[in-house]
């Protein structure tokens, strides 16, 4: 990235191609990224609660862009999908007309993975023959881009996972897809919040993440991977109550996995217990970054850390006593990547450097 030329050469007629790149492009795609990012989460959500993600049985990275266009075609997809365990163990006899409703949000999830490597990919190139990409920035923003191309690898293996033997897929390979789209949003959020300090202040140097913030992120990441564990075991299911689960805090009569620390993972009781109570030592952490921030002289960041933490953990609560209702677990997803952004950018406001 040495040969590149200054991000904020003058704009004179001999001057590099970089130098005609407003700066501020840079950081706008990378906030238009993450916000498209963040509706894949949701779709995903939604494509989980509606047991949508076995409907479509290969994985056809080019052609499986082109949707069914004909009868012919949709009864291919349909006799394709009814040799799925799905079909034989939970959906047998469903119509073509119910498939055609499962169907569109596993395509919708997927066609929007598509569109967001090529929201990536294209402009990077672009940028990047204008030689408008900052020194440092290069490997960063290809690092995203294959870790992008990663994800859409993980999120197959999680759906093959369902297509075997069992007619759902794994838990644990849905948390690390969940977690990846979720890490590469927040990669998002960071890399373009330094290019936006870079673009208003030449001397300013990529931000540092605060012990504070890894202690914070690295908690949330924890209750992130029990949400997605609560999600793939559908443990939220098992006690539609609150505080209490059922009449006590914690069921007496839970049967227990051997050796013990696997009910961490595939016991949907003990799951769904440990993410309402780890949710408080989340709010907890972020509290206290929102307080660092606050006497930093950074209102905003505070305030919207407490507030979505508030946010999310009353849309939490809602999805118990609901009993999973659909809309209010998709908001619930959906506010986790929020609170997630919010720490991101308080995090960045408290780590920022100037030369």
């Amino acid at each position: 990235m040495a040969s590149q030329a200054p991000f904020t050469a003058p704009a004179t007629a001999s001057a590099p191609a970089a130098s005609r790149a407003r700066p501020g492009a840079l950081p706008s795609w990378l906030f238009a990224v993450a916000a498209l990012v963040f509706l894949m989460v949701v779709i995903g959500g939604i494509t989980r609660l509606t047991e949508s993600g076995l409907s479509m049985v290969r994985w056809e990275p080019v052609s499986g862009a082109i949707p069914p266009l004909d009868a012919e075609a949709w009864q291919a997809e349909f006799d394709a999908y009814r040799q799925s365990p799905q079909y034989i163990e939970i959906n047998r006899g469903m119509s073509l007309a119910e498939f055609k409703e499962i169907y569109f949000w596993e395509y919708v999830h997927r066609l929007l993975g598509r569109v967001i490597g090529l929201a990536f990919a294209l402009p990077l190139l672009w940028f990047w023959a204008r030689r408008a990409i900052p020194a440092g920035y290069g490997w960063r923003l290809v690092g995203l881009l294959a870790l992008g191309g990663l994800q859409g690898a993980i999120g197959w293996w999680m759906v093959a996972s369902g297509l075997i033997d069992r007619p759902e897929v794994s838990h644990i390979r849905l948390a690390v897809h969940l977690l990846a789209a979720l890490l590469i949003f927040a990669a998002l959020i960071w890399t373009a919040l330094d290019l936006l300090a870079l673009a208003r202040d030449p001397a300013a140097r990529p931000a540092r993440m605060p012990t504070l913030a890894i202690w914070t992120l690295s908690i949330l990441a924890l209750q992130l991977l029990f949400g997605a564990y609560t999600a793939g075991l559908e443990a939220g299911y098992a006690f539609a109550s609150w505080p209490k689960m059922g009449d006590e805090w914690f069921p007496s009569g839970t049967p227990m996995l051997e050796p013990f620390l696997g009910n961490f993972v595939d016991n949907p009781i003990v799951v769904q217990f440990v993410h309402r109570w780890l949710a408080f030592a989340v709010a907890g952490v972020a509290a206290i970054l929102a307080a660092e921030a606050w006497r930093r002289k950074y209102p905003l960041p505070a305030v919207a850390v407490i507030g979505a933490v508030l946010l999310q953990i009353m849309l939490g609560i809602a999805t118990l006593m609901s009993g999973v209702a659909l809309w209010i677990a998709v908001a619930h997803q959906a506010m986790a990547a929020l609170l997630l952004a919010s720490i991101v950018w308080t995090a960045h406001r408290l780590g920022e450097r100037n030369a």
